[in-house]
């Protein structure tokens, strides 16, 4: 029931990281995975990593801020594959650290743009292709932040919560063609992207020494939640959102 055969399945922020380990954990089960980031040579090198250990990928760079890449990504997609069956926004923007006064009108916009339109813009585009192949998946990546504000990433962790209710808003509107969506909420995750948090020692103490599993989480550990998501396993599963945080959110 985990098996992605013959599925087309789009990762966005996937050429490193959160993104990358959930591509190619797809592309393990089965699927035909399109590797997406903004940089067409980092996407190029992940896909070939991937086809180096028989996998199907494929590189095509987009800009999740950008609605022509947006458009274009799709159209890729469903150029070389023939189709859409999974989405997974994990694409993110966070270009400041610190407290809200701090964070100017230009780094909101692209918070926003990329977080929480750029995913919007996606699965709108997407949605008449999943429907007409029957139903789709599509797994947006939040974060505990997205559930109670963290300090230092209050506009990030604003955008992550518009996103879970966008996933419920969507589930509701799409369960009766099938279209199921989700939300992933990922604790501190040793990624570049979270360095700011985990890098500083004062920092990943506090963090850690509130998970009740005693360390920070690796990318592997969401990819296994993605799998699920994305496949017949979790049929029933629509409007979930599923935080992966070592129990830190329940401390």
């Amino acid at each position: 029931m985990f098996q992605l055969d013959g599925k087309v399945a789009l990762v966005t922020g996937a050429s490193k990281g959160i993104g990358e380990a959930m591509a190619y954990a797809l592309a393990g089960f089965g699927a035909r995975v399109v590797v997406s980031s903004r940089k067409q040579d980092a996407v190029d090198d992940a896909a070939d990593s991937f086809k180096t250990d028989g996998l199907e990928a494929t590189g095509i760079a987009a800009n999740m801020g950008n609605i022509s890449d947006i458009q274009s990504l799709v159209d890729k997609t469903v150029k070389v594959y023939g189709g859409l069956d999974i989405i997974i926004n994990n694409a993110a923007a966070n270009p400041v650290f610190g407290p809200l006064q701090d964070t100017d009108e230009n780094a909101f916009d692209k918070i926003i743009d990329v977080n929480l339109k750029g995913p919007f813009e996606l699965c709108k585009r997407a949605y008449p292709i999943m429907k007409q192949r029957g139903g789709g998946s599509i797994i947006h990546i939040s974060s505990i932040g997205g559930l109670s504000p963290e300090a230092g990433i209050g506009i990030y962790s604003a955008s992550k919560a518009a996103i879970i209710n966008l996933t419920q808003a969507m589930a509701q509107d799409w369960g009766a063609d099938n279209i199921r969506v989700n939300a992933i909420c990922p604790g501190l995750i040793k990624t570049k992207f979270s360095e700011a948090l985990w890098n500083d020692e004062d920092s990943r103490d506090r963090f850690v020494k509130r998970i009740p599993l005693g360390r920070i989480g690796e990318p592997d550990d969401i990819a296994g939640l993605a799998v699920y998501l994305a496949s017949s396993a979790s049929s029933y599963c629509t409007g979930g959102i599923y935080m992966v945080d070592g129990g830190y959110a329940s401390n």
